[in-house]
């Protein structure tokens, strides 16, 4: 594994909208990063996708264990979802993906630093923008990633086990580029798969008191929906109660609440203390050494505490620090010394699991340990 300098494209702002990153440049600074890849070795790949897709069984498992014995409270779902989140489980509501974040400097094992599992995003990126940049460098170039042709499958599976129209709810273009263009390029995967689908916007979501059901802004039923929107907040939303009572499907499912969660560190690694793919997490603070103190509910590295040695090196700003939403408990993760700089900065490998089988990467970095909103996005290859 080793990060490359290279000529960006002539031209690679326009060649990059094309297929919807419109959001390249952030605070006139380049989010999507093309003067840089990172190269790894067939085997360094076989080793990231062995890690993940022991990962994804170790949370499978998890949850089957929290859900059989009833250990919701770990994961601060509200009482009055906890059966709610339990049927999509015990009802075999289907997950289309998720991403683990993976500390990894090509030497020893990857190590979880956590998993996206609801809301993911950097999927445009990863799915599309990095395979048509390795087109335009290299024709012949190899590259982990079949991402895409997995979506389309898995919305396959989908369609054939529920064939019903398909909302994909998320904000607006103008509210939330980012997230409209993931919702978007799912929703196009979803058409080549045979859906019928709509866009709206998750702030149009209407409810029917007298037909007991989610509307779209036409007044027809939302039969089931992508939504780019996290489980944890639409608890706590005026409407949420109507999402139990609702015959609405969700992409992705409710179960996807527990995974979401920070709580699944510690109780992973209490569950697996010698597995390679895991750092040492715990509810309580680690008495010594150097970890970082996450909130279960913290998005995208904010509110996050740093400490090397004993002593706190830095932390990071954010909206969850306090307000009765945002009152969150922590868990406290080993510091991963596999997190190395690369020319100064420090990649976090965002692993991808469509349909249950590892199928990708994408690749974020900054100049500090913490993966920001605003860190850069940098390609990949693999070489021989």
């Amino acid at each position: 594994m080793r990060r490359v300098s290279i000529d960006p494209r002539i031209g690679w702002q326009k060649r990059v909208e094309e297929y919807g990153l419109y959001y390249h440049t952030l605070r006139g600074e380049p989010y999507w990063d093309e003067s840089a890849c990172y190269q790894f070795t067939s085997h360094e790949i076989d080793t990231i996708e062995q890690a993940t897709q022991t990962l994804h069984e170790m949370c499978l498992d998890l949850v089957r264990e929290v859900v059989e014995n009833r250990m919701l409270d770990l994961f601060f779902i509200p009482k009055e979802y906890q059966d709610f989140v339990t049927r999509s489980w015990e009802e075999g509501e289907p997950s289309i993906y998720g991403r683990f974040d993976l500390a990894y400097d090509g030497t020893g094992a990857p190590r979880l630093l956590e998993y996206n599992a609801d809301t993911p995003t950097g999927l445009v990126e990863a799915a599309v923008a990095q395979w048509y940049w390795l087109k335009d460098v290299d024709d012949r170039g190899d590259q982990y990633n079949s991402i895409h042709e997995r979506l389309i499958d898995a919305w396959k599976k989908l369609h054939a086990r529920d064939g019903g129209p398909l909302h994909f709810a998320a904000m607006t273009r103008t509210d939330s580029p980012e997230d409209y263009i993931t919702a978007e390029y799912l929703r196009d995967t979803a058409i080549q798969a045979g859906f019928r689908t709509s866009f709206l916007d998750i702030g149009d979501i209407g409810w029917d008191r007298t037909r007991n059901v989610f509307v779209d802004n036409t007044g027809f039923p939302v039969h089931r929906c992508f939504k780019l929107y996290p489980w944890e907040w639409i608890f706590r939303e005026e409407y949420g109660p109507n999402i139990a009572r609702s015959a609405t499907r969700w992409v992705e499912p409710a179960w996807k609440a527990i995974l979401s969660c920070k709580s699944i560190l510690p109780l992973l690694y209490e569950r697996h203390p010698n597995s390679p793919f895991l750092l040492p997490a715990s509810f309580d603070p680690l008495p010594t050494g150097s970890y970082v103190r996450k909130l279960v509910h913290a998005r995208e590295g904010a509110n996050m505490q740093v400490v090397v040695n004993g002593k706190l090196a830095f932390e990071t700003d954010g909206p969850y620090a306090g307000g009765q939403l945002y009152q969150q408990p922590a868990v406290y993760q080993a510091l991963a010394t596999e997190l190395k700089p690369h020319d100064g900065r420090y990649p976090v490998l965002g692993s991808w699991v469509v349909d249950g089988v590892a199928c990708g990467l994408g690749i974020r970095e900054d100049d500090s340990l913490v993966t920001r909103n605003t860190s850069r996005f940098v390609p990949h290859t693999m070489v021989d």
